[in-house]
């Protein structure tokens, strides 16, 4: 009993080159870029304006669970232990920040845009509609005027 399985090596081609692996693929590449972008806007502008209330870095805010709280300058922890609550707050801009700039530059005018091309399609499709109702009633009214002068008899047809 042979029958005629696809290979590995099939299965997987047919896997890579479905359309929602590639656009996958594209998502992650591009994430990657823009990610560089949104670190740059963190530490160039966001750093900056909470360093012009207290420090310069977001990565020093930081409280002692147990003192006393002491981190070399390369960040180990020498004693105590810190929470180091700045850089969350850090990660947590970068990321708001990441979601708005994809939903508003991304999402949002990508939703719109397929909203007006759904709108244009079924506006093509209800005129079609629109055109054959139209007919379908044109063609009904010629049969049932060609119904009324059978019944009249003045039709000018040859009945046999």
């Amino acid at each position: 009993m042979s029958e005629n399985k696809p290979s590995v090596w099939q299965g997987f081609k047919a896997f890579l080159m479905r359309g929602n692996v590639v656009d996958l693929a594209v998502a992650v590449v591009i994430g990657a870029a823009f990610t560089n972008i949104v670190n740059s806007v963190v530490k160039g502008l966001i750093n900056p304006l909470v360093g012009a209330i207290g420090t310069k870095s977001l990565d020093s805010y930081s409280s002692c669970l147990q003192d006393p709280c002491k981190v070399a300058a390369d960040g180990t922890v020498q004693s105590g232990v810190p929470i180091m609550w700045g850089s969350v707050l850090g990660a947590t801009l970068t990321f708001v920040i990441t979601a708005a700039v994809v939903y508003f530059l991304m999402v949002l005018p990508m939703s719109k845009y397929l909203a007006r091309q759904e709108a244009r399609r079924k506006a093509k499709e209800g005129t079609h509609e629109i055109i054959e109702v139209t007919e379908l009633e044109v063609l009904k009214e010629i049969r049932d005027a060609l119904l009324a002068q059978q019944r009249q008899g003045g039709s000018g047809l040859d009945k046999r």
